[in-house]
């Protein structure tokens, strides 16, 4: 098997539909299987998959176990030598997937990639090529000041890159490389694993590449729009996270309570502002 591509899905029925379309029309001389990973649907997923995609591999997880764990469940399973994550608000070209393997076969010292993620509107999204995060460019970003933060990349979109991480909307990693450094960390709910991810893909010498000749359209909070206050909680509890395991000893403990009030501070302030907000945002 050359791909195991991994969709999490919760209750993105009709997202996910398009997503499932896309991916099963895609044009490849590879050998690959598609298993869709549902954190406990409530509305018809799953059936939906079983009957309009039944070469769809299907893995029901007991309970909404989130998208480390979801995603966990799935590559527990996957036979493929590269394992995709590949949201269910998204979808692929015909030529995505062949020209993101061919890509990683010339390039063998590359550990993971990403495409270029398009949003509805047809511009970049952002997170498709990130820096990690630190405390300077988190709070430059996070109150306001991202013109002066180097958290996203400036350089052309149409520029092949070596970046410090890509976005799990679209995540190709080599199979050795996940047994090597393992799975997502379990401890993130929701966003910010992939962020980890290619924190320890790089750390075990591995290059994370940009690569924007694939493409997909991520249509961006598919399964987050419903519960909006919950996402901003887990996205800031995922920042906490990511600071605290790899930032925290490298700073005093001063430095460290001042990071994390201000990502209590920038949660509240979300939620505040989300209020007046037609468009609702995580972050």
């Amino acid at each position: 098997m050359d791909l195991s591509v991994i969709i999490l899905n919760y209750n993105t029925k009709d997202l996910l539909r398009k997503c499932l379309a896309s991916a099963t029309a895609s044009r490849t001389g590879y050998e690959m299987e598609i298993i869709v990973a549902d954190n406990a649907s409530r509305d018809g997923s799953m059936e939906m998959v079983a009957a309009e995609f039944p070469s769809v591999t299907r893995l029901q997880n007991a309970g909404n176990l989130g998208f480390s764990k979801g995603n966990n469940a799935a590559m527990r399973i996957a036979k493929g030598r590269y394992v995709l994550l590949l949201n269910s608000d998204t979808t692929v070209t015909p030529e995505t997937f062949d020209l993101s393997i061919r890509y990683m076969d010339v390039r063998r010292d590359v550990g993971a990639m990403g495409c270029k993620v398009l949003l509805p509107d047809g511009q970049l999204d952002q997170a498709s090529r990130r820096r990690f995060p630190n405390p300077i460019n988190s709070f430059l970003r996070l109150f306001g000041f991202r013109s002066f933060s180097n958290y996203n990349y400036s350089e052309p979109v149409d520029q092949e890159l070596d970046v410090d991480a890509v976005t799990g909307a679209y995540m190709l990693v080599r199979k050795s490389v996940m047994d090597k450094v393992g799975m997502l960390d379990e401890d993130f709910f929701m966003y910010g694993e992939d962020l980890d991810w290619c924190w320890r893909i790089k750390a075990a010498g591995h290059r994370i590449s940009y690569y924007p000749v694939p493409k997909i359209t991520h249509f961006k909070y598919g399964s987050s729009q419903a519960i909006p206050y919950r996402m901003i909680r887990l996205s800031h509890d995922a920042m906490w996270i990511f600071y605290r395991k790899h930032y925290a000893e490298r700073y005093p403990a001063p430095v460290n309570w001042l990071v994390y009030a201000g990502i209590e501070v920038r949660k509240r302030l979300v939620m505040l502002v989300n209020v007046f907000r037609t468009k609702k945002t995580v972050h």
